[in-house]
């Protein structure tokens, strides 16, 4: 009997990782072809190119989702928590639009397909490896901070050189948080899916995507500064 709790265990922890990439992929899809089907409608992406204050109503409306999901995950319910998610997801579409004016649509297939591959080989490494990435968390969140601090100063310095080491320092930053935050979520399946509550484990695995897609979609936009070929 002890043995069957043990299969049973591994096997819902394998269930909830698996639940956590499923709802960043198609968050991911979402976003992309909320993406590709605005740009290729030029209004919008005339409306972000002239606006002002447009992209930043966008960016804020982004960040105050991405704090309701994280910090009211426990007041709210899980069909509210995916429909927030996905909000966000269309959002980040909309923004990510304008990528494909400043950007070849061939660059941004190669830098998404790099991105790709290397965040599937960090994610590897972070669940299967028995070393433990909190110092290495603690660093690139350190190191994340530097970034975001860095690129507000860059908005007004607009250096090449500067944005240039602040896209590989941000391609470092999340290359580590990938791995540190793939094995922090196998460490969360142990512990969420004991009291088998479905609500609970939706919820968890909506965190889980949320911080992985935010992994994926930084690490993109950074390479993306680093090796896309500009229009």
């Amino acid at each position: 009997m002890e043995h069957y709790g043990i299969v049973n265990d591994t096997q819902a922890q394998r269930s909830f990782i698996q639940q956590v990439y499923l709802w960043m992929a198609l968050a991911l899809f979402t976003t992309g072809l909320v993406a590709f089907s605005v740009a290729s409608s030029t209004t919008f992406v005339d409306m972000m190119a002239q606006s002002a204050t447009l992209p930043f109503v966008l960016l804020f409306a982004e960040l105050g989702l991405v704090m309701v999901i994280s910090g009211m995950i426990n007041k709210i319910s899980s069909m509210t928590a995916i429909a927030l998610f996905f909000i966000y997801s269309v959002l980040n579409g909309l923004t990510f639009s304008s990528l494909f004016i400043y950007y070849t649509y061939s660059s941004i297939a190669s830098v998404f397909f790099i991105s790709a591959i290397t965040f599937g080989a960090m994610c590897a490494y972070g669940y299967f490896t028995k070393r433990d990435l909190t110092s290495i968390g603690s660093l690139c969140f350190m190191g994340l901070i530097g970034v975001v601090i860095a690129s507000i100063v860059n908005i007004f310095v607009t250096n090449n050189v500067f944005t240039l080491i602040v896209s590989v320092i941000g391609i470092l930053v999340f290359i580590g948080l990938t791995a540190y935050d793939t094995q922090k979520i196998k460490k969360m399946s142990w512990s969420i899916t004991q009291g088998e509550n479905a609500e609970i484990m939706t919820k968890g695995s909506i965190i889980g995507a949320l911080t992985l897609y935010l992994d994926f979609v930084n690490l993109f936009l950074y390479a993306l500064r680093l090796f896309g070929k500009r229009r």
